[in-house]
């Protein structure tokens, strides 16, 4: 089974593809063995970040238009919010960007996060791995926009684009400490709306002291998402961002973090959180319960 679906990923079968997202999902016996096995993928992931309501399900629907116009594949990874019942998605990609779901160079994947505390789905890093490796221009990872996500796809993603709106002044301001230090790509969507112009010379004062410290000048970038404005101009932006990063220090960098995450819940497998609730239980009714000494069991 595997070495098929290895074949039949290197001839881009969305099909199979499709199915090796959820058997790496599920962790199906001998998935990391396949994963050990896939061919090297050359496709940029593109993560989009922000506020909920800020826009970025259009702004990846007429993104994906922009670059299938230009002769692109293009791969989506949507994370959505889990149900509390069952961990599936809540929203889902036949609701959005129902235009490309039979598009044939075009796919899309909506994944739950899980119960994942970092925002993103916790097997994202094998998925966005197979999505590389099945042959797309353009791999998009569309977080929910809660949580640490806006961190957590800093460590996925080649180009971070955060996407905020023009009412969004106060909110900015208090996420500040971590979208400045991941945004690539700022983009004011909804620049239609009273004192985009403003918001947008805010913005660029507040990213001004980042630039000394990079070469990379921070772009923000206005557009209006529902009537395709600005799209062409932020698929440059990213691309332009990503032809800088072939040879580059962040490259290192992201496959750190990876690679740590991984090893990190290796690591962490065995160990769970009702067996630690009960053994913490038992202690308890012994009496001089003492968490550090508790936890030197675990490590």
């Amino acid at each position: 089974m595997w070495d098929q679906l290895l074949r039949q990923i290197a001839h881009s079968d969305l099909k199979a593809l499709a199915r090796s997202i959820s058997l790496v999902e599920n962790e199906v016996e001998g998935y990391e063995k396949f994963l050990g096995q896939l061919p090297a993928g050359h496709a940029f992931v593109t993560g989009i970040t922000g506020p909920p309501g800020a826009g970025k399900s259009t702004l990846v629907d007429v993104l994906i238009h922009q670059w299938v116009n230009e002769g692109k594949k293009v791969g989506v990874l949507c994370v959505d919010p889990s149900s509390p019942f069952n961990l599936g998605a809540v929203l889902g990609d036949r609701i959005r960007m129902s235009d490309w779901y039979n598009h044939p160079n075009v796919f899309i994947r909506s994944l739950a996060t899980r119960g994942s505390l970092g925002g993103l789905h916790p097997h994202i890093i094998e998925i966005t791995a197979l999505m590389q490796a099945a042959g797309f221009d353009q791999v998009i990872v569309e977080t929910v926009g809660v949580g640490q996500s806006e961190i957590e796809i800093a460590g996925l993603a080649d180009t971070t684009v955060v996407v905020v709106v023009p009412e969004a002044g106060d909110e900015v301001q208090t996420m500040k400490a971590g979208l400045m230090e991941i945004a690539d790509v700022f983009v004011v969507n909804k620049s239609d709306r009273p004192d985009a112009d403003h918001f947008v010379k805010n913005l660029r004062m507040m990213l001004a002291p980042a630039f000394k410290q990079t070469s990379w000048e921070v772009p923000v970038i206005k557009t209006i998402a529902s009537e395709k404005k600005g799209i062409a101009d932020l698929a440059a932006s990213i691309q332009q961002h990503q032809s800088l990063q072939e040879d580059r220090p962040r490259k290192a960098w992201l496959l750190t973090e990876r690679a740590y995450q991984l090893i990190q819940r290796y690591r962490m497998r065995d160990v769970e959180k009702s067996a630690i609730k009960e053994a913490i239980e038992v202690d308890l009714k012994k009496g001089n319960f003492n968490l550090f000494t508790f936890i030197q069991h675990y490590i």
